[in-house]
């Protein structure tokens, strides 16, 4: 069950809490985070939850089945919705837009990059500065030097960040140049990085691993939700599957249902999910219609020469078409609804 205690409680409450809960054979978990403080408790004792909801300092109390608690939409009904600032939103209500090169190279692509977007009204700016790649003599990015001037041009610009972190040391030398963290797919299950993201106070994007569950996916979101940091996205990035036609199997099944387990936002990454560059924009589309909060891709001035991932990469061109026919497509929806 999960357990929202009021923010005022006093310790002698809480100890009443923690002591009828143990009665019970059930173990807590404290999780105090940005937004609340909750405990989370474990057992297999069928009672009656009235017995504990009725003790002073509670605020709200539900069992939740499911092994992923905090992010379970069982307990909390309204959608998560995560404030950027400038009047960036991303989960319901939003649609979240977020384009940018697989890698950064330079200050001249970072400069074409960010007025394209500005000209189609896109505030949001994938990119990374740190790459993992197959191959260890492929380009692996600008490091910490490449952040610093990404994330100088950006704020010039009203422009938000999104890169990926690699590995427990990054973690807070990147954390004042970056707003949204990225947990890439070859780190979902990195669980000491889980931990330490845990512990700020940034939004976090959670991708999908490349052969990973949903539940998996889940319960990586679990991990830093209970380390203190409620501020998550999860990302279906397609998965590795039998077939070799395309880079990836886009699995957007996956998109109602996680809207159904979690309160989470979640976005579909088509570059990655497909990885055919002609196939991008319908992928896309068909995301949103999924009922996706949004769409992340990769956009470069000149795919053919990107650093890394060209061959599912937009030209600036295709990127303006899309953006266009993405948020048609996203009104039609709300029609729909």
């Amino acid at each position: 069950m999960v357990i929202q205690l009021d923010p005022h409680i006093t310790e002698t409450a809480k100890a009443d809490i923690l002591a009828h809960i143990k009665a019970l054979k059930y173990q807590a978990t404290d999780v105090t985070t940005q937004r609340a403080h909750y405990l989370v408790a474990i057992g297999k004792a069928d009672f009656d939850l009235r017995t504990i909801g009725q003790l002073p300092g509670i605020l709200d109390i539900h069992r939740v089945s499911d092994p992923y608690k905090l992010v379970s939409r069982k307990w909390r009904v309204r959608p998560t919705v995560l404030d950027l600032g400038e009047g960036v939103r991303i989960g319901e209500g939003n649609l979240t837009l977020a384009a940018g090169p697989c890698s950064i190279e330079n200050e001249a692509q970072m400069e074409l990059m960010m007025q394209h977007l500005l000209d189609n009204d896109v505030r949001i700016m994938r990119g990374g500065v740190f790459k993992p790649r197959s191959s260890p003599y492929a380009f692996r990015g600008l490091g910490m030097d490449g952040l610093k001037l990404f994330h100088q041009m950006a704020r010039a610009r009203g422009i938000k960040i999104i890169t990926e972190v690699m590995q427990v040391s990054q973690v807070e030398e990147m954390h004042d140049y970056v707003d949204v963290f990225q947990v890439g797919a070859r780190n979902t299950q990195n669980f000491n990085l889980l931990d330490a993201l845990g512990g700020v106070d940034k939004p976090v994007m959670i991708k999908r691993g490349i052969s990973g569950t949903l539940e998996e996916l889940l319960s990586s979101a679990e991990y830093v939700f209970s380390g203190g940091n409620e501020k998550l996205i999860l990302c279906e990035r397609g998965i590795r599957t039998f077939e070799t036609a395309s880079r990836n199997t886009l699995d957007l099944n996956a998109v109602p249902i996680l809207k159904e387990k979690t309160h989470l936002p979640v976005i579909v990454d088509p570059s990655h999910g497909i990885g055919i560059r002609e196939y991008v924009p319908t992928m896309a589309l068909a995301g949103l219609m999924a009922g996706a909060d949004g769409i992340i891709y990769e956009a470069h001035e000149k795919p053919e020469e990107a650093a890394s991932d060209g061959a599912q990469t937009l030209n600036f061109e295709e990127s303006a078409r899309l953006i266009r026919n993405l948020r048609k497509v996203y009104a039609l929806r709300q029609e729909l609804e």
